[in-house]
């Protein structure tokens, strides 16, 4: 949708421009002269309203020449600097929350054209603990936002809901690290839910990222359900040149790269940086709200995402 989106903003850019062009370039010297003809032939100077009269600019090109430079303006911030997305579900809580609406960073990832997403100027790459926002391998016309857990080369392990990770070996380097478990630590229980159960917060260290996630200790590991990659066991992966891992920060309620596999460099829309609204969604069994009317402003949520 959101690609589609950038199509149809593009054609529009184009077409007023071509428009606001040809009326800059082609009809406007024409009601010029027709201007100065008239006014040779009189001693008074002419009024805004007779010269729409004599010359009027035609509806359609006074549209082009309104909306082309705002158009113009959103294209290019979209493209190239920032982009809105609606966060639509509890997969990464408790970093980002179901009704809070993000900018993502378009140019993080390298800058692309808004029709193909072809990548234009490469810039960065992800980093271990990034939130991105990528096309959903499965179908690229959804997008999707996870969290950064495994990057070319590294050997990824989820067993008994921990997370173990050994880096690519650098160029060069014959001894690379050991798998290690990544270091969490329990924060507390009971702030956040699932249903009525209350899920175990606990701080988790990514690389130099310090970020919280969430445990159901209800939910058994589903490792029959994990992507299987040939040579690797159940719950391993090793994450292949050019693509990523991805994971929720709600462990037991995402579906990441452990059920579907790796986020291709192509599908990188950008990065996550920063909350500008959050609406609350929670209301009551007995609401008579539809369910996507907001209950309230989360005003202390909105800025920089950890």
């Amino acid at each position: 949708m959101a690609n589609y989106f950038s199509i149809i903003l593009t054609v529009i850019t184009v077409l007023s421009g071509l428009l606001w062009l040809y009326d800059a370039r082609v009809l406007k010297p024409k009601r010029k002269a027709v201007i100065a003809e008239v006014e040779t032939k009189t001693t008074k100077a002419l009024t805004e309203q007779q010269i729409d009269t004599l010359a009027p600019q035609p509806k359609l090109m006074e549209l082009s020449e309104s909306i082309f430079p705002v158009i113009a303006l959103v294209l290019v911030v979209r493209t190239l600097l920032y982009e809105p997305f609606q966060i639509p579900s509890g997969s990464m809580m408790p970093t980002l929350l179901k009704g809070d609406f993000i900018l993502v960073e378009k140019f993080s990832y390298g800058i692309k054209d808004p029709v193909f997403q072809e990548t234009l100027v490469d810039t960065s790459m992800p980093e271990r603990g990034d939130i991105a926002v990528f096309k959903y391998p499965e179908d690229p016309n959804i997008d999707f936002i996870k969290r950064i857990v495994g990057l070319p080369g590294d050997r990824i392990i989820y067993r008994n809901k921990a997370l173990y990770i050994q880096p690519a070996c650098a160029v060069g380097q014959k001894d690379c690290e050991e798998m290690k478990v990544v270091s969490t630590s329990l924060k507390e229980d009971g702030e956040y839910f699932s249903g009525s159960s209350p899920l175990r917060t606990y701080e988790e260290k990514l690389g130099d990222v310090n970020h919280e996630i969430l445990i159901d200790p209800r939910v058994a590991p589903r490792t029959m359900s994990y992507f299987n990659q040939p040579g690797t066991q159940k719950d391993e992966w090793v994450v292949p040149e050019g693509q990523y891992f991805a994971m929720g920060d709600n462990r037991d309620n995402s579906r990441d790269s452990r059920y579907w596999g790796f986020v291709d460099e192509e599908l990188l829309v950008g990065r996550a940086v920063f909350i500008w609204m959050s609406f609350e969604m929670d209301r009551s069994s007995d609401s008579w709200l539809p369910s996507w009317v907001p209950t309230g402003v989360r005003f202390e949520r909105l800025g920089s995402i950890e």
